[in-house]
């Protein structure tokens, strides 16, 4: 009798202990679907391997001569790539910017970080550490756009509100669990160039460069972001009347008299990020925009 009862009581412990590992083996597939996936857009960049969270941080200002105003750049990966070394083969062009100016007259910082939008750039406490170190003559170059689509709390969650309007919204961030209150790109964007006044200093806004993207699959025709991000940072400049420089037309312009083959060769990976070579060419295009602006006296280090 009491074998039969020690031969229930383990036959019974044995469909617990199953039980628990049936239980223990749904749950996770259901907590997985809770996780959200990166799109591809949000993976370019990643897979490369150029983490940019890897890249070393230099100290905002501390180039800085007594007598000779910095010129601070700020922007995504298409302006300093993963840890800004080129190990994946992708540079950004704020990484060459310093090589058109007289360096014996004014130096260049590059802060920009991967993956960064207008508004993660700033929610990430990234701004107030290259603020600080604004004094009145410098000037702050900003380019963003590349990462201001996507989702709003959801994952990277780095999305601006389109346009260039005051409005506003107020999502519950999924990592969190808080609220953050979201602008639109113009904002965002008048919020750099207003700060920078503030500091007596004069902020340049840029139209992002443009991907390695057509019209169409037989066409030499580059798509330009002239009527989207573009147009939203022209707008955003002209209302803190600040300098602009349409790079993404420039750089396009450039392009289509290059070919479709050429245009090949300033790309590296993915049809976002750049090549050396297409780094070198950005960054001389920005230099030749600040050449044309008016009234903008950072013209006048150029090298001759």
């Amino acid at each position: 009798m009491n074998y039969f009862k020690l031969l229930v009581f383990s036959l019974s412990l044995i469909l617990c202990v199953s039980g628990m590992s049936q239980d223990i083996n749904t749950k996770k597939p259901e907590q997985a679907t809770n996780k959200s996936t990166l799109s591809g857009e949000d993976l370019l960049g990643l897979k490369s391997g150029a983490d940019p969270k890897k890249a070393k941080p230099t100290k905002a200002g501390n180039s800085r001569k007594k007598g000779r105003p910095v010129v601070f750049v700020i922007g995504d990966s298409t302006v300093k790539n993963g840890k800004g070394d080129g190990s994946n083969g992708q540079w950004g062009w704020g990484n060459f910017f310093w090589q058109n100016f007289d360096t014996t007259k004014v130096s260049i910082e590059n802060h920009a970080l991967g993956g960064r939008s207008s508004r993660t750039f700033i929610t990430e406490g990234l701004w107030d550490k290259v603020l600080e170190a604004v004094q009145p003559g410098d000037y702050v170059l900003i380019q963003f756009g590349h990462n201001d689509s996507g989702s709003l709390n959801i994952g990277r969650a780095r999305a601006s509100l389109k346009g260039n309007s005051d409005k506003d919204t107020t999502v519950i961030m999924e990592i969190t669990g808080k609220k953050e209150t979201i602008h639109t790109f113009g904002w965002y964007m008048r919020k750099y160039a207003s700060d920078v006044k503030a500091k007596k200093a004069t902020p340049i806004l840029l139209s992002h460069i443009p991907r390695n993207m057509f019209t169409s699959t037989d066409s030499t025709t580059v798509i330009r972001n002239t009527e989207s991000y573009g147009k939203w940072t022209k707008e955003a400049a002209e209302m803190e009347n600040v300098p602009y420089i349409d790079l993404n037309s420039m750089v396009v312009n450039k392009y289509e008299k290059m070919g479709k083959d050429s245009i090949q060769l300033m790309y590296h990976g993915d049809h976002t990020h750049t090549s050396k070579a297409g780094a070198l060419l950005n960054g001389k295009t920005v230099a030749e925009g600040i050449k044309n602006l008016k009234n903008c006296n950072l013209k006048y280090l150029l090298i001759k």
